[in-house]
């Protein structure tokens, strides 16, 4: 049974207010949990890197999650190209490959989908990407975990012929958005818009909606450079 605290934390880490989920877990909160919320925050924010690489190295570093975070925060710097390191590409990579071996089969369904990430996004390799893109969809599907699909299908949908790709990223958005998952209902606003033609009434919409959100929440890779 969560506590009370554990399910105010999770309500406002589904809203994008991640400093206060992260100000009200208590000293005797799930490590896991705080390692979460600190890594989101850095990924959206590009913001407290230093604060969520402590929170995944107090993990037990023989643990799923804490080879998962690893691998994600090494993918962010390269992906950020904010201070990567020389080994980052291979650390992601082997972090999702020890994560991959343990836990249950939504955790392992994460793994992959993540790791299609690393092949699509850093090393440009859809042929890699695809094929785990795909077994993460079903896991997802299999549990009914909208939330878990929202990420895979945006992140297929490029892949895609247009209209599939465009009903993909609207689904996306939509089950976001009925979630209530702030962040992420903003981000695929935003990546709707650009796969609209310019002058589509939709896609103008669309900037106006997400920009105001996107500074609001502070989101670094949607904020307009200085």
């Amino acid at each position: 049974m969560l506590t009370d605290d554990t399910y105010i934390a999770r309500r406002l880490h589904l809203l994008g207010e991640w400093d206060a989920a992260l100000a009200v877990l208590g000293p005797d909160a799930d490590p896991e949990l705080r390692a979460e919320i600190a890594v989101d925050r850095w990924f959206f924010r590009i913001e407290g890197h230093e604060e969520a690489e402590k929170a995944v190295a107090a993990l037990d570093f023989a643990s799923p999650t804490a080879h998962l975070l690893t691998a994600r925060l090494a993918y962010s710097r390269l992906l950020f190209r904010r201070d990567p390191r020389a080994d980052d590409r291979a650390a992601a990579e082997a972090g999702y490959r020890a994560a991959a071996e343990f836990g249950d089969e939504k955790l392992r369904g994460w793994v992959v989908y993540h790791w299609a990430v690393l092949l699509d996004n850093i090393d440009e390799d859809p042929a890699g990407a695809l094929p785990r893109y795909e077994t993460a969809l079903e896991i997802a599907r299999k549990y009914g975990d909208g939330y878990f699909e929202s990420y895979i299908i945006r992140h297929l949908a490029p892949h895609k012929e247009p209209a599939e790709r465009l009903a993909m990223l609207r689904r996306s958005l939509h089950l976001r958005a009925a979630l209530g998952a702030r962040p992420q209902t903003v981000a695929a606003q935003a990546i709707l818009a650009e796969h609209l033609p310019e002058d589509d009434p939709e896609r103008a919409e669309l900037i106006r909606t997400f920009r105001p959100a996107a500074e609001e929440l502070r989101i670094g890779w949607l904020r307009p450079e200085d």
